[in-house]
């Protein structure tokens, strides 16, 4: 009967061990998971936006990334911005439409 109390403990101090490490790596994997969403929305704008600069939602929601890509458009002056959606499962990256970023009101007076 004595070996139940101790075999408890082990059991709990195993655990305890095993979640502070998920705790770590998964902070890890949510840094890695808005890399990976930021680095795509910006490669995707690039066709229609000078040096675009995507905000990233750190979790997004269960199936999607989400992120706002900021930035000149190509050929023209002012600000634009667009939805980037990120498929989780898939890995691929959608664009919304053009947003004019003056009008959302977001940028600085100048």
């Amino acid at each position: 009967m004595a070996r139940l109390p101790i075999l408890r403990m082990i059991v709990i101090a195993g655990l305890l061990a095993t979640s502070d490490t998920a705790s770590a790596s998964s902070g890890d994997a949510w840094k890695d998971f808005a890399a990976e969403v930021q680095g795509k929305c910006e490669m995707a704008a690039r066709a229609q936006v000078e040096l675009p600069h995507a905000v990233v939602d750190p979790f997004g929601s269960e199936s999607f990334g989400v992120a706002l890509v900021t930035g000149k458009p190509k050929g023209a002056n002012g600000f634009v911005s667009y939805f980037c959606i990120y498929d989780k499962k898939t890995k691929e990256v959608e664009l919304g439409t053009e947003l004019e970023t003056e009008r959302m009101h977001i940028l600085p007076e100048e």
